[in-house]
């Protein structure tokens, strides 16, 4: 019976693919034409590291740390020529380190705060500055930064760094902060527990106290050090950063860094004016107006000068930690201040809400939002061969209206690595997957440094464990050292496989870039071909996207172990969309040029040969 059931529903969807109208772009595309972007993320600190100790917990000396300067012209032209327009420098504001920086008038941190020996990029010690782990000459640290900016605006690529407006570092002091700014906390009324202008949630008359550690786990792994002695002096405590209002949190919570206060009381109500009905419809200039007048939580405008101050600096936007943990009008005030002063500013949330998806783009002023809970947990189910790509259209599908605003990815630095067991086990698993995640729509596509190069995350670091590549650790990252070749960034001593891989993605991300089609309009084969074509099974996925005279088909076999061979089949209404007269249709792969067959129309019917080798995908091109 479910056999049945799951027929008619594939009948369904392919009669509505042929009577429905193909995909249109969003109102956002339609009006501002965007060209699909490419993000290379790197965590900094480990980009140009070639030490290979990997140490468990080991130090900066012991098992070496990356610079700015690692980001030479010569690996800056590699990264832009992978296909990015975009790097995301991970890790760079001045958040808590355990190395001893004292002698620039750095205090120390202690490790009972303090998640890994390196720290966490999310727990920012001073927003004003950059992590001097970094840098060459720490009393020098910004200036280095500066110059990487520069380096990498005269490669020809755009920067993002984090922001994370959610919580703090639970010693925030900013040495770096310009005149007249103060620190957070610097003037709360620390006696309640909230109060609209405080920056920070209190915990009257109690102390925080360190949490008590499980499982075998100590700081630093158990090693002395001066500062790791179970005691925190913050009295009284703060809210931990993941909403805990215990004073002692668990282990498990965000305890190196507290929360920060927007406004929201600690009964869920809000201490400040809400966006009038309508203004998910009005563009940033006219939210920028309507905060002009209102009286602003001192959190807000806090963060809005730290993004204000990297701005000017250069930078050309940011990705957001953990953007639902805030009020959608602080995004309103916030994005709409940074976009009065850099209109192409780049602005991208970590969200994993979707009923909240467009709240926080019309009305928070997002440009992109991560797609991870839909599209990315479904394409990871796949590869890992227990889900059926039937799953995948819906999504598009549901998404359609802010398609070009998902942010598509298959690892970051939350996620495993694709070649991890835990995850596919292989890179190669990796390949019709990023297909997909690249093609479907016109959202940006983000790559995460050495995935690539099929990095499985293996290591031991300390506080990271293997499957992730370690943020909170000094650790070396294998398949990139290897391609790093003693910073000659050359792939001299890069694997054949991992050379071929790199490859493959370079091919794919480059042509992203150059093709209209993919800003374009999209149309689901799949379920059309699910229910019509012997031979097409739940590990093939296909679809159509075209803009002006681009029309491309592309088809990716999700099986590792199964040549896929049947007939595609086009619907009717894009044969007649696409002015297909009958007779034969050159299809030739726009990624390697090797593979190519044809269409043969007859009136209203089209049908294509394929076959797909194991792990194979096409982006095949009509030429008349």
């Amino acid at each position: 019976m479910r056999q049945i059931v799951v027929l008619m529903i594939i009948g369904a969807l392919a009669f509505n693919a042929c009577k429905s109208e193909p995909q249109k772009p969003s109102q956002f595309m339609e009006k501002d034409m965007p060209k699909k972007e490419v993000i290379y993320q790197v965590f900094t600190r480990l980009f140009g590291n070639t030490n290979s100790t990997n140490k468990p917990w080991g130090t900066l000396e012991e098992n070496g740390v990356g610079k700015f300067g690692d980001f030479s012209d010569k690996a800056l032209r590699e990264i832009k020529d992978l296909g990015v327009t975009y790097i995301w420098y991970t890790g760079v504001p001045h958040h808590d380190v355990i190395s001893d920086y004292t002698a620039y008038g750095i205090s120390n941190d202690d490790p009972d705060i303090v998640k890994g020996r390196a720290g966490s990029p999310y727990a920012v010690k001073d927003y004003y500055n950059v992590n001097p782990d970094l840098a060459e000459d720490p009393s020098k640290r910004l200036e280095e930064f500066e110059a990487l900016i520069k380096r990498t605006h005269d490669a020809g690529l755009k920067l993002l760094i984090d922001i994370v407006p959610n919580h703090v570092a639970r010693n925030y002091k900013s040495l770096s902060k310009p005149d007249g700014v103060s620190d957070f906390g610097e003037r709360d009324d620390t006696s309640v527990e909230y109060a609209k202008d405080n920056n920070f949630y209190y915990i009257p008359a109690q102390a925080f106290q360190v949490p008590d550690w499980e499982n075998g786990y100590l700081p630093l792994g158990g090693e002395a050090h001066p500062l790791s002695d179970g005691k925190f002096d913050e009295n009284p405590a703060k809210w931990t950063g993941n909403g805990s209002r215990l004073s002692q949190p668990n282990m498990h919570d965000w305890y190196e860094t507290v929360k920060i206060n927007y406004g929201v009381k600690p009964d869920g109500s809000y201490d400040f004016e809400r966006l009038p009905e309508g203004y998910d419809k009005e563009d940033y200039k006219v939210h920028f107006e309507f905060w002009k007048d209102k009286e602003i939580p001192d959190s807000w405008i806090k963060f809005r000068d730290i993004a204000l101050y990297w701005i000017d600096k250069g930078v050309d936007g940011f990705r957001y930690d953990m953007s639902e943990m805030v009020p959608v009008e602080f995004w309103s005030y916030m994005n709409a201040s940074i976009k009065m002063k850099k209109p192409d500013a780049f602005l991208l949330a970590e969200i994993y809400n979707p009923s909240v998806y467009r709240d926080y783009i019309h009305k928070g002023k997002m440009d992109y939002l991560y797609d991870k809970v839909q599209l990315y947990d479904t394409i990871k189910h796949v590869m890992q061969g227990h889900g059926s790509t039937d799953n995948i259209p819906p999504i598009q599908e549901e998404l359609k209206d802010i398609e070009h605003h998902m942010l598509h990815f298959l690892e970051n630095h939350d996620e495993q690595r694709i070649a991890s067991p835990d995850f596919a086990g292989s890179a190669d698993k990796g390949k019709p997957a990023m297909v997909v995640s690249a093609t479907i729509s016109s959202s940006p596509t983000l790559v995460y440094f050495a995935q690539e190069l099929g990095e499985p995350g293996a290591e031991d670091a300390g506080f990271g464990k293997p499957t992730r590549t370690s943020i909170f650790d000094y650790v070396g990252v294998p398949h990139l050292q290897r391609w790093v070749n003693d910073k000659k960034f050359d792939g001299g001593k890069s694997s054949p496989e991992e050379l071929e891989l790199r490859d493959f993605y370079k091919r794919l991300l480059n042509f992203t870039i150059s093709s209209k089609a993919l800003t374009g309009e999209y149309l689901d084969l799949h379920a059309f071909n699910r229910y019509s074509t012997e031979g097409y099974y739940e590990k093939v996925l296909s679809y159509a996207r075209w803009q002006e005279d681009e029309r491309l088909i592309i088809l990716a076999n999700f099986s590792p172990e199964t040549i896929q061979q049947f007939d595609l089949k086009l619907p009717p209404d894009l044969i007649k969309t696409w002015n297909l007269k009958s007779g034969i249709y050159e299809l030739p792969d726009q990624l390697y040029n090797t593979y190519s067959t044809k269409l043969i129309v007859d009136g209203d019917s089209a049908e294509a040969a394929i076959q797909l080798n194991p792990l194979e995908s096409v982006i095949l091109k009509i030429e008349n």
